[in-house]
C-alpha cells in the first residue's frame, strides 16, 4: 500500500509535471497476480487494483489500516474493468460482468477475487476498488451493468454525451459514504464532466478505462482558477481532492469509473464553474 499524504490548493502553483503525477495519479494498480493499493488522506480514501490472472487472489489485510480485516472499520465499492469474474464474500459468490459493481460492507471477513475466463476470448477480470471508513454496516449488494439509475448527460454538440450509472448512492445500493457509478462516453463524444464542478465536502477518484495502449486522456485538475493537466492512461486513477476541478478529454473513446466519499452523498452537492470562468 502506497502513502499519498493530503495537500492544499496552495501547493499546486509550485508543483511540476513529476510532482503532479506522483501525488495526484495512481499508476501501476494492475498488476498480473497481484493486488495494489494507494492510501490517500484525503478523507482515507483507499484505491485498490486487483488481477486475478493464474489463480484467485484473497483481499489482504495491510498493515497501513490497521485493522484485523480490510472491511473491520471499511466499506468499499467495486467495480469489474476487465472480463468476467467471481468475487467471493464470506462464502458467499457474486458473478461481476464487465462494468458491474459489487458493494461490500463493514464486518466482512474473506473477499476472495477471481477471472472466470482469463484465458478465453474476454481475458481475466480486473478489479478497481474504492474503500472509506464506515460507521456502520449495510449488506454486500450487487448491481449489474446498466441496472443502476441511469442519466444521460450533456450534448453531441459539445461533444460530452455521456451514459451516466449511478450504483452505489442515496436513492441506489446503501453505504455509509463511498458513491459509485460508471459513465461511458457515446460514439464521438470525448469531454467528461463538462461543465467542471468541485465539491468541497467530498473528494473523488477518477479510474479511466478502455482505452487502446496507445490513447490518453488529459485531466484537468486544480482550483479552476488555477488548473493544471495530468496525462492519464487506461486503468490510471487520478486523486481529486475536494478543492479540485476533475474534467477531461480522450484521444479516443472511453469509460471511468467515479467514486467519491466525505460529508454527503448528495450526487448533486457540487460547484460548477463556467469553461470561460476557469484558467
Amino acid at each position: 500500500m502506497e502513502q499519498r499524504y493530503a495537500t492544499s490548493p496552495e501547493h499546486v502553483p509550485g508543483m511540476d509535471t513529476t510532482e503532479l503525477r506522483r501525488r495526484y495519479l495512481a499508476q501501476g494498480l494492475f498488476v498480473d497476480d497481484e493486488v495494489n493499493a494507494v492510501y490517500t488522506h484525503h478523507d482515507r480514501v483507499v484505491l485498490v487494483g486487483v488481477s486475478p490472472v493464474t489463480a484467485p487472489l484473497t483481499l489482504p489485510t495491510f498493515p497501513e489500516i490497521r485493522s484485523d480485516v480490510f472491511f473491520e472499520h471499511r466499506e468499499a465499492g467495486i467495480v469489474n474493468v476487465g472480463g468476467p469474474g467471481t468475487i467471493t464474500v464470506d462464502g458467499t459468490e457474486h458473478t461481476l460482468t464487465p462494468g458491474s459493481c459489487l458493494y461490500v460492507g463493514r464486518g466482512a471477513r474473506d473477499v476472495v477475487l477471481a477471472s472466470s475466463d482469463a484465458g478465453g476470448e474476454h481475458g481475466p477480470a480486473a478489479y478497481y476498488l474504492v474503500s472509506a471508513p464506515a460507521h456502520t454496516a449495510y449488506p454486500t449488494t450487487l448491481v449489474e451493468a446498466g441496472h443502476g439509475t441511469v442519466r444521460e448527460l450533456g450534448d453531441a454538440l459539445t461533444s460530452n454525451r455521456r451514459t451516466l450509472n449511478q450504483y452505489i448512492h442515496e436513492n441506489g445500493v446503501q453505504s455509509c459514504q463511498v458513491v459509485m457509478g460508471v459513465t461511458t462516453l457515446h460514439p464521438g463524444s470525448m469531454w467528461n464532466t463538462l461543465p467542471a464542478h468541485t465539491h468541497d465536502r467530498r473528494t473523488e477518484a477518477y479510474l479511466y478505462f478502455g482505452l487502446s495502449t496507445d490513447a490518453r486522456i488529459i485531466h484537468i485538475m486544480g482550483e479552476p482558477t488555477e488548473t493544471r493537466h495530468l496525462v492519464v492512461g487506461n486503468r490510471e486513477a487520478v486523486i481529486s481532492p475536494s478543492w479540485s476541478v476533475h474534467s477531461g478529454v480522450g484521444s479516443a473513446s472511453y469509460s471511468f469509473v467515479w467514486a467519491m466519499a466525505g460529508e454527503n452523498q448528495s450526487f448533486d452537492d457540487m460547484d460548477g464553474f463556467a469553461i470561460a470562468d476557469m484558467r
